[in-house]
């Protein structure tokens, strides 16, 4: 995976480098001076130890020999080039937007299963407009949530999409525009849990959410073991998004981000890339020694 990494991110990288130092006007020629103490290999490695395992920048100084400030200028150069890379689905096919995902579920006719789930995050500071607007409802903690999409075999297809902590699962996917985009598909069937109880009428019943309950009170027997049934079969369609998301939350940059919320923008669909990456290998046949 390194060695791919390297092949792919390397070129983008160096057009990157040579980019900034060309666009302004410059005393010296391009290539004078101080060589970096980190070359590109060691800066592509900082920045994936640092969204796997969430080590601290002032850590991956001392192990690598170098000032912590040259760590964060180096995972703040790569994050955004593993960003972009979408999640690879087939040779030759990545998916960056929601716009892409549901556009190829539904030209190869395959499932999809949605899912919402939270990033802890830091308490805004004291006096910040829309402070209590990451308070989550459901963790009562200061969270992001994103929107995460998978087939239904719980291939990581898509990450993003960020709202604060206490926006709703069903106006996340609302404002990402999953509705107008299911409508342009026509016979894309999305598995979702009760959090999106709503859409399955917006969207001509392409989103398919747990029954509703029709008896509050003195329910014949017959009718809840109908409806336990029921949502026990929906919910075992839908527990593969809930693996896809282990993968995700694998990366500790997920667990619990301790740095400014912007950021997430770049790590979540880098930490995406990254763990569809390695669920493609874990899928992959074992060939006999």
């Amino acid at each position: 995976m390194i060695a791919e990494l390297v092949a792919e991110v390397g070129p983008l990288w160096t057009e990157q480098r040579h980019r900034r130092l060309v666009q302004r006007q410059r005393v010296r020629a391009v290539g004078a001076g101080a060589r970096y103490k980190l070359v590109f290999v060691d800066r592509l490695l900082v920045t994936l130890v640092h969204l796997r395992h969430g080590v601290t920048h002032d850590v991956l100084a001392c192990w690598f020999g170098v000032d912590r400030s040259t760590v964060t200028r180096a995972v703040g150069e790569m994050r955004p080039l593993l960003a972009q890379r979408g999640c690879q689905v087939e040779p030759g096919i990545r998916l960056r937007t929601l716009a892409e995902v549901i556009e190829y579920l539904g030209a190869s006719g395959r499932a999809a299963i949605i899912d919402a789930t939270e990033v802890r995050v830091r308490r805004p500071a004291a006096g910040t407009a829309g402070r209590d607007r990451y308070v989550s409802g459901k963790s009562k903690q200061n969270a992001v949530k994103l929107l995460v999409v998978t087939d239904a075999r719980g291939r990581l297809l898509f990450g993003g999409a960020l709202r604060p902590g206490s926006c709703p699962d069903i106006t996340q996917a609302r404002d990402a525009g999953l509705v107008e985009l299911l409508r342009q598909q026509g016979s894309l069937e999305v598995l979702a849990d009760a959090g999106y109880q709503g859409l399955g009428a917006q969207t001509g019943g392409q989103v398919i959410t747990p029954p509703h309950r029709k008896f509050k009170k003195n329910a014949p027997p017959w009718w809840e073991e109908l409806f336990a049934q029921q949502r026990r079969a929906h919910a075992s369609q839908r527990i593969r998004v809930e693996h896809g998301i282990a993968h995700l939350k694998n990366w500790r940059a997920l667990a619990r981000h301790h740095g400014r919320r912007e950021l997430l923008d770049e790590i979540v669909p880098a930490a995406a890339c990254l763990a569809a990456a390695g669920q493609a290998r874990q899928q992959q046949p074992k060939t006999a020694r």
